[in-house]
């Protein structure tokens, strides 16, 4: 069976090496084209961990090569992405599908622009589509141009969602807990190992840009125009992500209704989805595409618990999924279950 072609531009990230890693292993997907701003240099040179594994030059990004992949993703800084993406549809037909892993294509121009920076490509921007798979597959289907969420809202949203039509849409707070890596490679006085370690602390409390991304899409999903209160914080661990929401649940909602039990009935066909008895833990995801969630109430007090890998889930697995639903593929085609 004839692969299809993938490649990378960003190659040289945390995303990009998870890619790598995933796609490596990938039964359909070749990896056939891999690329950065620079270019001229070996893959194992950014990435050791490849040497005599993958023996592939990175090149410097060019629309033309870019168009001979079917596939393409791109885990390039938000305002890079979409002038790549623009000057990729403007070069004409036979065009890859393609997977952005920036926030160039996740919010409205409106919401866009007032968070990051003023938008260059708003005609692709109003046919992208957001890559939540679990709500949006049907559109994912037949999408060309693939925005992949964000880590936090990925957590976020699938934690919340369930839970729309029964919780008041006022006062809804996030409290969410994210290893370094999401910070990225780039070092920054907060992640320089004496600042970070065995230390723990909130950052842009209520401005985070997630904030805005976990809302609209409450609204696209639930038709619900929530107040999210969220509060990220950044923890001492390389990787994962754990999210605790809390709600306070309408009048209306009967006295024995029971949380886990309509998480289970909502996520039942959800092969990434687990419904926890328990207490969810990051190790438990950790280096897998699975999202594990914990639902309890106390009288009119809600409280969810989700857990995520903020690379994998959060990111680079999450993007393969939406690359393998666009293709046809069955979603779990190539994806670890289990942590790698």
């Amino acid at each position: 069976m004839q692969k299809k072609k993938v490649g990378i531009i960003g190659v040289s990230g945390y995303t990009g090496l998870c890619l790598l890693k995933i796609l490596l292993a990938h039964p359909r997907f070749e990896l056939s084209y891999l690329a950065n701003s620079q270019g001229q240099m070996s893959l194992s040179a950014i990435h050791p961990q490849f040497l005599d594994v993958l023996d592939m030059d990175i090149h410097k990004a060019d629309v033309l090569e870019a168009k001979k992949c079917d596939v393409l993703f791109l885990a390039l800084p938000h305002k890079s992405a979409m002038e790549f993406v623009k000057k990729l549809y403007a070069s004409g037909d036979s065009l890859p599908k393609i997977v952005d892993l920036s926030a160039d294509y996740r919010l409205s121009a409106q919401n866009y622009e007032a968070t990051y920076c003023p938008h260059t490509d708003k005609e692709n921007l109003a046919n992208a589509i957001y890559g939540l798979p679990e709500y949006a597959s049907e559109q994912i289907k037949n999408a060309n141009l693939v925005a992949n969420p964000g880590c936090y809202p990925t957590a976020s949203l699938l934690a919340l969602l369930p839970f729309l039509p029964y919780i008041q849409s006022d006062g809804v707070f996030i409290d969410a807990k994210s290893g370094v890596s999401g910070a990225g490679k780039k070092l920054t006085d907060d992640t320089h190992f004496p600042n970070i370690n065995e230390n723990l602390f909130a950052y842009s409390p209520f401005t985070h840009r997630h904030q805005i991304e976990i809302e609209e899409k409450c609204a696209l999903f639930g038709q619900v125009n929530l107040q999210i209160n969220f509060v990220p914080h950044l923890t001492p661990l390389t990787r994962g992500m754990l999210v605790s929401v809390f709600a306070t649940l309408k009048d209306s909602v009967d006295e024995d209704f029971e949380p886990l039990e309509l998480l289970k009935s909502h996520y039942a066909n959800s092969q990434f989805i687990r419904i926890s008895q328990d207490n969810v833990r990051i190790s438990n995801v950790s280096g897998s595409n699975m999202c594990d969630i914990l639902a309890l109430r106390r009288g009119r007090a809600l409280f969810i618990n989700s857990a995520i890998d903020n690379l994998m889930r959060g990111a680079s697995s999450q993007a393969v999924v939406n690359a393998n639903i666009m293709c046809g593929f069955p979603e779990d085609c190539g994806i670890p279950k289990v942590g790698i």
